[in-house]
């Protein structure tokens, strides 16, 4: 059995990158992540045959490193709406064509190729079969249209 003071540096931190990697996985925090890769950084210089200085200053650069480069672009691709509306979202702002009088109190619309019922936005206008009109919103199943 190998006594625990033989043990190479770079073993010692693979552990810790693991040990790091377990923090990762269940609070799903990256930085974690980023001195787990820190940590496989200073393994290699280990390896390598640097000393323990050395080890831990490649530890330091790599992790704020990527702590400095990652974390901005993950903020900012965070705060993005995505790109493709689905749903009911969609259907805002597509046109459609009436089919039964539409009005503030309601009417029909063909909608996406789905008959969808439909009221004005303004409740003093009134649109007739076959007019287009534009949808602006979506109140439950009701094209909200102008």
């Amino acid at each position: 059995m190998t006594p625990v003071n033989d043990i190479d540096a770079w073993v010692w931190w693979l552990v810790g990158a693991a040990a790091l990697g377990i923090p990762l996985v269940v609070t799903a925090m990256p930085e974690f992540g980023m001195f787990a890769v820190g940590a496989i950084a200073a393994a290699a210089v280990a390896g390598l045959g640097f000393g323990v200085v050395i080890q831990v200053l490649a530890f330091v650069v790599v992790s704020v490193a990527l702590i400095a480069v990652v974390r901005p672009i993950a903020a900012r691709h965070g705060r993005q709406r995505p790109q493709l509306a689905t749903g009911v979202d969609a259907l805002k702002g597509k046109q459609a064509v009436v089919l039964e009088r539409v009005d503030g109190a309601g009417g029909r619309i063909k909608l996406a190729g789905e008959i969808w019922s439909a009221r004005s936005l303004d409740t003093g206008r009134a649109y007739d079969v076959g007019q287009e009109v534009d949808v602006v919103d979506i109140e439950g199943a009701t094209a909200i249209v102008i």
